[in-house]
């Protein structure tokens, strides 16, 4: 096979340039979920905009979930599986236009580098699923000074009984 010097820098480039933009775990094999299905079954489970967040680490528009405004005491939970991930108690109001928390319900979540879009993050996904909730920073409220910045269409939100 005849490769041109054009041919195999572009291809090189390509390489690197999707190494950049492409999320990392840092090399690490993704560990196996206790839900776990095909995409063909995640679409038929999900809305498109959840699938996209949820299985493709989409983002969702600032300030279009209506989850934003929920303040209701009750259980934020995976929209993929339904595993309870945040009590109300810890929403709180971050102007960043996702609804955000300073913290996880315990053994809820995960969190992996993010590397994409040129970024270094903490990506957080649902133990249960393994799908992709948003990111969580450094710069939140007491008691933790957590920020995780969540995707609305990746929660579902469960009332607390009267």
């Amino acid at each position: 096979m005849n490769l041109s010097r054009r041919a195999l820098l572009g291809a090189g480039g390509g390489a690197v340039a999707m190494a950049w933009l492409w999320p990392s775990g840092g090399g690490s094999t993704p560990p196996n979920y206790e839900v776990t299905l095909s995409d063909a079954q995640w679409r038929a489970k999900l809305s498109p905009a959840a699938f996209d967040v949820l299985r493709r680490q989409a983002t969702e528009r600032p300030f279009t979930s209506p989850l934003l405004n929920e303040h209701r005491k009750g259980v934020f939970s995976c929209a993929g599986c339904a595993l309870p991930l945040f009590a109300s108690g810890t929403k709180f109001e971050s102007g960043t236009g996702w609804p955000s928390f300073w913290a996880p319900l315990p053994h809820a979540v995960l969190q992996s580098d993010d590397r994409s879009l040129g970024m270094d993050r903490t990506e957080v996904h649902c133990r249960r699923c393994g799908g992709h909730l948003g990111h969580v920073f450094d710069d939140g409220p007491k008691p933790t000074g957590l920020r995780y910045c969540m995707n609305g269409v990746a929660l579902n939100f469960t009332p607390a009984k009267a």
